[in-house]
């Protein structure tokens, strides 16, 4: 049977966030760093631009994407714990000015 343990508190004392979240966006973070170094490669064999910029937009997609379920889960922490989300700094009009960061 597994147990689940709370979510952990980010290190710089930010949101909350399960550690199966925790662990699906460091995985999506690994792929963006794969397809990064892939540019790069690129680059140095002296590829096709459009080749390249396929690539770079296909990374910053992925990046965004990371971005976007990071702050879907500090939302869900928001809405589900208001009092510790609200003491951590992250009252839902702080997540929601996040979220436009990102769109």
């Amino acid at each position: 049977m597994t147990t689940t343990q709370p979510p952990a508190p980010a290190e710089s004392g930010g949101f909350e966030l399960p550690d199966e979240t925790l662990a699906a966006l460091r995985k999506r973070l690994r792929r963006v760093e794969g397809q990064v170094r892939g540019i790069e490669q690129m680059l140095t064999d002296g590829r096709d631009c459009r080749e390249v910029v396929t690539q770079i937009a296909a990374a910053n997609k992925a990046l965004e994407q990371v971005g976007f379920h990071l702050v879907a889960a500090g939302l869900t922490w928001c809405l589900t714990d208001r009092e510790r989300s609200e003491a951590a700094g992250y009252d839902l009009d702080a997540v929601q000015r996040l979220f436009l960061k990102l769109a």
